[in-house]
């Protein structure tokens, strides 16, 4: 009963300083309010704010001044457009995500507890924090080793565990509270959003995973000359401690700088977008967090990026679906890219086909032909969620992410380069990738695989000769049944299935069934 009590009264302080930023119930949707939430923007004491700021902004100033947890809730809501609506979430893109620096001091105890030793046994210098974010804040230092070398070391906030632990449980209860009085919140699942947020913290807080994808990512990116990932010190790196090469290199943002230092940022931003394309297309995983404090050029031109707190994924599947996209964007064949939605499963097969992609040439047709410098690829893909919305597809949460980075992607370029050709600069990164995938060499693995996955359902066989005569057994007995977790997983699975494998499907189907005839007939 103390927890729950507890939980309300944290619930309305959280719904107190969301009223007090006009942010629960911004004055500008007033007039679409029931008689209910009006009454209740009124007793949590809302006000118009006067400063012009949009609703998405004052969220983030009021997240921003609530603590770190609700500043990572409002960077993964920046990255839903389709829960907040897309003018919130452009206003969360600039949610910061800066705090006050804590001592000198206690991020020595924090590295001696981690090791078991003190600081001046791994560092012959360990500095002042040069940098501080919710989780964690940076320490310029050199190693005590011979050579030494000059390093970063990031070091977690003494107690943010509990901090995040208490805040996502007040959170998660504020969630299963509104799921209870609202539809419209149980339509949106918040209490889904909150375990995920849970999830991904879990993972941020532990610093050996940041390394992990740091280490992966310059795997990954190794034959790519003009891109580099700081290399790990393993030896000084722990759950709560990441200790990384040192990056002497001029600050993306400083475009003055860089011209100085004999960059040409037309070149850097081209550099950028390839870059961050190879990430998600060639390789599926993609550094998703490229604001410009992350980004540098060094002294031989090459850009170089940093903290890996949040990476994106992208399957081979929904690789494959996101460049035929692209690519049929490129050639302004909105048939082909309708075509990779129906075959994906994104779309239901109920909508005709041309009538998607005449939705498809509402949004590309107005981008081409402007001038580069108007012309988004990011505002493609958003209008091309919107539109599909419309045609029930529901959302993918890493294409989401993708589109999120690519804002902040462009939004670096044209600082850059304000001409900046984004379709231009991701056209020969699009085209490599197709041809790759249509390789005789690329045939022949997906053929390999697709043996591979008939030789299991072989082996299964017998299991599918009884589960036919269960069916069959079912039928003649009044009907199908199937336990509804069943159903969705079949649902799911079908929905999720890419046209190679469906065709696999029905043919190691097919072929099962001639055998369970003739078995029959013997």
């Amino acid at each position: 009963m103390a927890g729950r009590l507890t939980n309300l009264w944290r619930v309305w302080r959280l719904a107190r300083t969301l009223a007090r930023h006009d942010a629960l119930f911004p004055a500008e949707y007033t007039a679409l309010m029931s008689s209910r939430a009006r009454l209740l923007r009124r007793l949590l004491g809302s006000g118009r704010v006067k400063d012009g700021t949009s609703p998405g902004k004052r969220l983030a100033r009021a997240l921003e001044s609530l603590g770190p947890a609700y500043v990572k809730l409002g960077q993964v809501l920046a990255t839903r457009p389709d829960v907040v609506g897309s003018d919130v979430a452009a206003g969360l893109e600039g949610l910061q995500d800066r705090l006050p620096s804590f001592p000198s001091a206690a991020a020595r105890a924090v590295i001696a507890e981690a090791f078991g030793r003190p600081v001046e046994a791994m560092f012959a210098r360990f500095g002042e924090p040069v940098a501080a974010a919710s989780i964690a804040q940076v320490h310029a230092a050199e190693t005590n080793d011979t050579p030494s070398k000059r390093v970063a070391v990031k070091v977690l906030r003494p107690g943010i565990e509990d901090e995040f632990a208490r805040d996502l449980e007040t959170l998660t209860f504020a969630a299963r509270l509104a799921e209870r009085v609202s539809p419209e919140a149980r339509r949106l699942r918040p209490v889904a959003m909150m375990q995920t947020l849970a999830e991904s913290t879990v993972l941020e807080l532990d610093l050996r995973m940041e390394a992990a994808a740091a280490s992966e990512l310059a795997g990954r990116m190794a034959s790519d000359e003009k891109f580099r990932v700081p290399e790990v010190d393993w030896t000084r790196t722990s759950e709560r401690v990441l200790t990384t090469e040192w990056i002497d290199g001029v600050p993306v943002r400083d475009v003055a700088a860089l011209k100085a230092a004999g960059h040409d940022p037309k070149q850097v931003a081209l550099i950028l977008m390839r870059s961050f394309l190879t990430q998600a297309l060639r390789e599926g995983f993609f550094h998703a967090d490229l604001h410009p404090g992350n980004l540098f050029v060094d002294g031989k031109g090459s850009l170089v990026v940093v903290d890996f707190g949040i990476m994106g994924r992208l399957d081979a599947a929904m690789r494959r679906f996101m460049a035929e996209t692209l690519a049929g964007f490129l050639a302004r064949d909105y048939v082909r890219v309708a075509e990779a939605h129906f075959e994906a499963g994104f779309v239901p097969a109920h909508f005709p086909l041309p009538t998607f992609a005449q939705a498809l040439r509402a949004v590309g047709e107005p981008v081409f032909g402007r001038p580069a410098r108007e012309m988004s690829m990011a505002r493609v893909l958003q209008q091309l969620f919107e539109t599909t919305r419309r045609f029930e597809m529901q959302a993918q949460p890493q294409l989401l992410l993708l589109q999120k980075t690519m804002v902040v992607v462009e939004g670096v370029a044209r600082n850059l380069d304000p001409d900046f050709d984004i379709w231009e600069a991701a056209k020969p990164v699009v085209e490599k990738f197709m041809l790759e995938r249509l390789s005789p060499q690329a045939r022949l693995k997906d053929v390999g695989e697709g043996l591979r996955a008939l030789g299991r359902a072989v082996q299964e066989l017998p299991n599918f000769v009884r589960n036919t005569e269960i069916i069959s057994s079912m039928l003649a007995g009044g009907g199908l049944k199937l336990h509804p977790e069943t159903a969705r997983q079949i649902a799911e699975a079908q929905l999720h299935q890419t046209r190679f494998a469906r065709v696999s499907l029905w043919l190691v189907a097919a072929a099962a069934g001639i055998g369970v005839v003739i078995w029959r007939l013997l």
